[in-house]
């Protein structure tokens, strides 16, 4: 890295006794905000990227984020065309309860996110939550966009 400032002490330059040199105990933050600085950018641009990529348009409600988990999360995603997709994987709904046991069989949590259009009618949506749970996936989150109304009738800040 690099040195301080150094301090000289002593008189003030006569006679030939040279002052001690002492060197600065202060650290430069400077190069570690910059690469910092750096890492948030890095992050910020990779974080949307992490994401599963299943275009659905989410409803928008008041209700604040879930906590994470340490395993990665399971994603079930219903279209607005009524298609059901684990991960990115499209699933027939006959063959759903099957491959949601196989799959449970292999985790450690039982934390599913349900994600569906805005289109999908209630019943389709209900009826996908029953096959989780049937599945042996009994802690369902609903996923949506932030920023929709609130009971109160205002529109959510989005914080």
């Amino acid at each position: 890295m690099g040195a301080g400032v150094v301090k000289k002490q002593g008189g003030g330059g006569r006679g030939r006794r040279r002052g001690r040199v002492q060197p600065m105990a202060e650290i430069n933050v400077t190069p570690f905000v910059d690469v910092m600085l750096v890492l948030l950018i890095i992050f910020m641009v990779a974080a949307p990227l992490l994401t599963v990529g299943v275009p659905v348009e989410l409803p928008k409600t008041a209700a604040g984020a879930l906590p994470a988990d340490q395993e990665e999360p399971l994603t079930v995603t219903i279209t607005a065309e009524g298609a059901v997709q684990i991960q990115t994987t499209q699933v027939e709904r006959a063959a759903l309860v099957t491959r949601l046991r196989a799959i449970a069989a292999e985790r450690t949590s039982d934390r599913v996110f349900l994600r569906a259009d805005g289109k999908v009618p209630y019943s389709v949506v209900m009826e996908i939550m029953g096959a989780l749970n049937a599945g042996g996936f009994s802690n369902i989150g609903l996923v949506t966009d932030i920023g929709g109304p609130a009971l109160d009738g205002d529109v959510a800040s989005g914080n």
